[in-house]
């Protein structure tokens, strides 16, 4: 007889053995509420320590399941305190959020498609033929279209902040 059937039969007999003695220990300790997780729980410690359950199961679930119980108890204790300061929280006023730095700004004014090839160069770090092959596009292309995307961030920049912004034609992003 293989060793998975041979665990199969002892838990089968365990659970058959002791399944009223440990749903019953938790329903008096945890009323009518939610049993049946915590016993599922005793059962899933013993299918998973099958070869540690002694002959005498009884007492070492009832043990399991004092354990599983108080783990629920101190689980719920914590979700009525998360929940409390929850509560607590959203009745504060939130605060304002800080204004995106101008270039962030700028970025939401530009195309999706300039602000895709923006981002792979700067903020990702390609290079113009990492970003060629990733756009699916040749690199002179690719070179065109960072250019061209350069000079319209530098713009949104400039319309958005026009005394802290040097001229578009001065905006540097570094290429390799």
């Amino acid at each position: 007889m293989s060793l998975v059937v041979e665990r199969r039969g002892r838990f089968e007999q365990v659970f058959e053995e002791n399944f009223r003695a440990v749903y019953a220990y938790v329903l008096r300790r945890a009323g009518p509420a939610e049993p049946d997780d915590a016993v599922a729980e005793v059962f899933l410690v013993a299918w998973r320590r099958i070869d540690e359950v002694p002959a005498d199961a009884k007492p070492w679930l009832l043990g399991v399941a004092r354990r599983v119980l108080a783990n629920q108890r101190r689980a719920a204790g914590r979700r009525a305190s998360l929940m409390a300061r929850t509560r607590e929280d959203a009745a504060r006023p939130a605060p304002e959020p800080p204004e995106a730095p101008s270039v962030l700004r700028a970025l939401d004014r530009v195309s999706a498609r300039d602000r895709e090839i923006l981002l792979l160069i700067a903020w990702d770090g390609l290079s113009i033929e990492e970003a060629a092959h990733a756009l699916g596009c040749s690199r002179g292309a690719a070179k065109v279209r960072f250019h061209r995307a350069k000079r319209r961030l530098g713009q949104a920049i400039a319309e958005l902040e026009p005394e802290d912004v040097p001229a578009p034609a001065r905006l540097r992003l570094e290429t390799r």
